[in-house]
């Protein structure tokens, strides 16, 4: 939307990145999960390098996709705030996210898009 843009491929996920970056954003991150196939990348651009990061883990077949991108931001920035380097906060929220998505999977809530698990890690040891 930003960019007027249909946005289709891991190629043009690296081209609109760089694209927003030059509107003066310091870092980018694209989010692949509206690919719709392939495994899930996430392309992350640092614009003071030039350098793409992508971060790819398994696509989680589910309905309970809601608050996807929102979890994925907050756990980034948990990372920041814990002291991770932005490579590693978005590495480790992006692991966090697809296995939130993978507990949460077959989980039915409601009739429409449910959320992930957000408390996987814990749930178990309980």
């Amino acid at each position: 939307m930003l960019l007027g843009k249909t946005i289709d491929t891991p190629d043009k996920m690296e081209d609109a990145a760089a694209a927003l970056a030059d509107l003066g954003a310091a870092n980018v991150l694209v989010k692949g999960g509206h690919l719709t196939s392939g495994p899930g990348i996430d392309l992350l651009y640092e614009a003071a390098s030039g350098q793409t990061t992508r971060h790819i883990a398994d696509r989680v077949d589910t309905k309970n996709s809601h608050g996807t991108g929102c979890t994925l931001s907050s756990a980034i920035a948990a990372g920041l705030a814990r002291g991770l380097d932005l490579k590693t906060a978005v590495a480790e929220a992006k692991n966090y996210i697809t296995e939130a998505l993978k507990a949460g999977a077959d989980i039915k809530i409601g009739s429409g898009h449910g959320p992930v698990h957000h408390f996987y890690a814990l749930w178990e040891r309980l």
